[in-house]
């Protein structure tokens, strides 16, 4: 029953930084935290799986490696836009 609570809370997790992914559009930096809370939520699911089936939690240290990296890149495109536009609004620029 514990399990089947977490596993409905990582689900809830995951739904609800999609909906503000979805919603916030207009600055980047929500859209980032948003994108980082979904990171967290499939972090947390995936930990679960792993003790579930009493798998080697190596692969958790190669997934944060990775969402680590994706945080960065995320940041570094926040603060050139910012730099470049003085905002991040995704309004004040073209993509052309």
């Amino acid at each position: 029953m514990m399990m089947l609570n977490m596993w409905m809370m990582t689900f809830i997790m995951f739904l609800f930084g999609n909906m503000i992914f979805v919603s916030k559009h207009k600055h980047l930096l929500i859209v980032l935290l948003s994108l980082e809370f979904i990171v967290l939520s499939i972090f947390f699911s995936l930990m679960l799986y792993l003790s579930m089936i009493e798998y080697n939690m190596f692969m958790l240290m190669v997934f944060l490696v990775f969402s680590v990296c994706e945080g960065a890149l995320g940041l570094s495109i926040l603060v050139s836009m910012i730099r470049t536009h003085g905002n991040d609004y995704f309004q004040s620029f073209s993509l052309i």
